[in-house]
């Protein structure tokens, strides 16, 4: 599984380079990251340990639907859509629609973090 790049910039510059490329006065290089935070402790709450744990049951267990996940991990299943939708936002992990259940996929396990000083 291959590591996600992550970058933190503030929400301004992070506005700034959008519309750079928008614009195509900015063109992003092989490697930059293709997920922003715009703090350290957003990241932070999204890449807790429970959640990086969370992510390896996924890996381990290959769980059909959030049920199951829940079940294997003794997470509320309210709670774990909750997280896993956020999750998904940042593109940490896919939820696949499969007849009436959501199998959650995790993307990957590594990260590697970029943060503009």
């Amino acid at each position: 599984m291959k590591a996600i790049t992550i970058g933190i910039l503030p929400q301004d510059k992070m506005r700034q380079r959008a519309i750079a490329i928008a614009r195509g006065d900015y063109k992003p290089k092989a490697g930059e990251p293709k997920v922003w935070f715009t703090s350290m402790k957003s990241l932070a709450e999204v890449l807790s340990d429970d959640n990086r744990a969370l992510l390896r049951v996924i890996v381990d267990t290959a769980p059909a639907s959030i049920a199951e996940l829940a079940q294997a991990t003794g997470r509320k299943p309210g709670n774990l859509s909750r997280t896993l939708k956020t999750m998904s936002h940042y593109g940490i992990v896919d939820l696949k629609r499969e007849r009436n259940l959501v199998r959650p996929v995790a993307k990957a396990t590594e990260f590697r973090i970029v943060a503009a000083a």
